[in-house]
Formats: structure tokens, C-alpha cells, sequence
């Protein structure tokens, strides 16, 4: 199931985010975390995923947890059926990654809303809503990649919007 074009996307978005710990770092931030053992090499297969269901389809965990340069990582695929969404506009303190594989839908990304058509990739930073709605007539596929970097504090809640729109 990880074959070809999506193994290497999501091997580049792991390779992103220890880059983007990494340049934090050389930025000035001090990094306060022990040491981490760092994540073995591993292949994890589609059929090993926990999986979680909903009335919107199902997310496949490949990963959650700790890596070498990251904390609270989630690396993960979810199909969405047609009209649906894992959830409304959201956000969160994390950054995240997500990469539309199959299908299309609506991206909410800071209050706009923008069509989304396969090998689209949306980043977002801390704290900025987001989210994506399956418009389509078939099931709509995503990765999302999403992590705290190890040594740098949470940015803080901006205001007191909630969380979920």
C-alpha cells in the first residue's frame, strides 16, 4: 500500500518535519529534551494500522508517538466518504501537513475556502483552522503528517476561539 509516489511523499514530510526541529534549533532555540531514542527503521503495513472508524470513513495510524526529532507525531491515512469530513475547520498547536491522494474535496484553510484536487498538499501552522471536506463523488484520500518538535515549547492559544468551528 506504500508504494512508489505515496512512500516517497510521506517519507519526504517525516524528512520535513525533523528538518523543520532542526532549523528551529539553529535559530536559537534551546533545546531542553533528553536525548530521544531515536525511532528504529521500520515499514509498517496498511493491514498493522490501528484504525479508527466514523460516520466520515476511517484513519489508519502508521504511526503515533515519538520519533528521534519529534513528539506527539501522527502519520496517518484517512479515506472520507463522499459529503463528509473527519471534522469541522479545526486547530491545534501543532503543525501538520496534509496530502490530498485520491479524490477531491474543499480545503478550509484560515476562513477561505479553496477547491482541492489530488497531489495538493496543504501546510499549517500553529493555531491557523484548517480542514478538509469530501465534495466528491467518490471517497476522498489523505495523509497527514502532524508533530510537536522536540526542544521548542507549544506556541501559545491566541485567543480564546474555540478550537473547532
Amino acid at each position: 500500500m506504500f508504494a512508489g509516489p505515496l512512500r516517497k511523499t510521506v517519507l519526504c514530510l517525516l524528512a520535513l518535519a525533523g528538518v523543520a526541529t532542526v532549523l528551529t534549533s539553529l535559530a536559537g532555540v534551546v533545546r531542553t529534551d533528553p536525548p530521544a531514542q531515536p525511532l528504529k527503521p521500520l515499514i509498517v503495513r496498511q493491514d498493522e494500522c490501528a484504525i479508527t472508524k466514523g460516520d466520515w470513513g476511517q484513519m489508519y495510524r502508521y504511526f503515533a508517538g515519538e520519533s528521534f526529532a519529534t513528539r506527539n507525531a501522527l502519520v496517518a491515512i484517512a479515506v472520507v466518504e463522499p459529503g463528509k469530513a473527519v471534522h469541522r475547520a479545526h486547530r491545534h498547536a501543532q503543525e501538520e501537513y496534509l496530502i490530498l491522494l485520491e479524490g477531491s474535496g474543499a480545503w478550509s484553510l484560515d476562513g477561505k475556502e479553496t477547491p482541492a484536487r489530488a497531489g495538493d498538499v496543504l501546510y499549517v501552522t500553529p493555531w491557523v483552522y484548517h480542514g478538509l471536506t469530501n465534495t466528491g463523488t467518490q471517497p476522498l484520500k489523505f495523509a497527514v503528517v502532524r508533530y510537536d518538535g522536540k526542544g521548542l515549547e507549544a506556541p501559545p492559544r491566541p485567543d480564546n476561539r474555540p478550537d473547532e468551528l
